[in-house]
């Protein structure tokens, strides 16, 4: 029988395929995650990782390991979160916000979950405007978001860290720069860079769409869009170009775009933020929805922690 944490280590790395990740997630050492998944295969008798220097996958015993235990793992934690909201009562309406498709995805499974689990609860899911960043945070209009960090805004919680992906620069597929395997920070000198409308913090602006490259060269400025459709279509148009997601290539493959992979520069990460002054069982049980193992987080090859 399998421990509760050797059960969530596995899962979650299986999930991550990152060791630092994954201890990131479960809040303990990466060693630690190393010795419980080594445990765990001796117990099993067999590798259930191919670890290289570059990368970490399951073998195909752990595969099927993980997808045998996932859906008891899910009915474990439902049955657990139906008995806790018996007794405190997980009752009420939530709104939660995410800008991306694949966030969308996210939070729609984590509601879909929740609402099977506590069905007197109303959960509502609905995408935020590029240029909306977490207004909706601040004025009340949302409970809870789905958004791209850096968020540092007094009065807003941010955590835990729920997605993350490689940064990609989408550009018109004629453009001299799209047949290069990667580009580097470097390279984004004098690019006209899409960027979006809305009052976003100057912190977050130099983070994804920054004025300078690392040596010092301006970035240029191209027009300005409200929604993700905006910034596909001013690319496609030769307009400018714009720093994305790399799973954005799957979600919008357009054959006037090229989605080049940005080297040298950390991965884009997506957490969860709230108001922190709100709390209740419902938005404690979603948060906990949407960081569980497995949930509904497309899984992707990177190196190792």
């Amino acid at each position: 029988m399998l421990e509760r944490y050797e059960l969530e280590a596995f899962l979650t790395l299986s999930e991550e395929l990152h060791f630092g990740r994954t201890a990131e997630r479960l809040g303990v050492s990466t060693g630690r995650i190393s010795q419980t998944v080594k445990k765990l295969e001796r117990r099993v008798g067999t590798p259930l990782f191919a670890r290289t220097s570059r990368s970490v996958r399951l073998t195909p015993v752990g595969r099927s390991l993980y997808e045998d235990l996932l859906p008891a793992h899910r009915q474990l934690c439902a049955a657990v979160e139906r008995a806790t909201a018996a007794g405190r009562g997980v009752l009420g309406a939530l709104r939660a916000g995410f800008v991306t498709p694949w966030g969308g995805e996210l939070l729609t499974a984590a509601a879909d979950a929740l609402l099977a689990a506590h069905p007197g609860c109303e959960v509502t899911v609905r995408e935020v405007p590029l240029d909306g960043g977490v207004r909706a945070l601040l004025d009340g209009t949302l409970d809870v978001q789905l958004a791209a960090l850096p968020v540092r805004e007094p009065g807003l919680t941010t955590g835990p860290v729920v997605l993350r992906d490689d940064r990609v620069l989408l550009l018109p597929a004629a453009h001299p720069l799209a047949g290069r395997p990667s580009l580097g920070p470097d390279d984004l000198a004098g690019l006209p860079l899409i960027t979006p409308g809305g009052d976003h913090p100057r912190y977050w602006l130099d983070h994804h769409y920054p004025g300078r490259t690392p040596s010092g060269a301006p970035v240029g400025r191209g027009p300005v869009a409200a929604t993700w459709q905006e910034v596909l279509s001013h690319v496609t148009t030769g307009r400018g170009v714009a720093p994305g997601a790399a799973r954005g290539a799957r979600y919008h493959p357009r054959p006037g775009i090229a989605y080049v992979p940005l080297r040298d520069v950390p991965p884009l990460e997506y957490a969860l933020v709230r108001p922190t002054a709100a709390d209740s069982a419902l938005l404690r049980a979603f948060v906990t929805a949407v960081a569980a193992p497995g949930a509904s987080r497309p899984r992707r090859e990177s190196p190792p922690g």
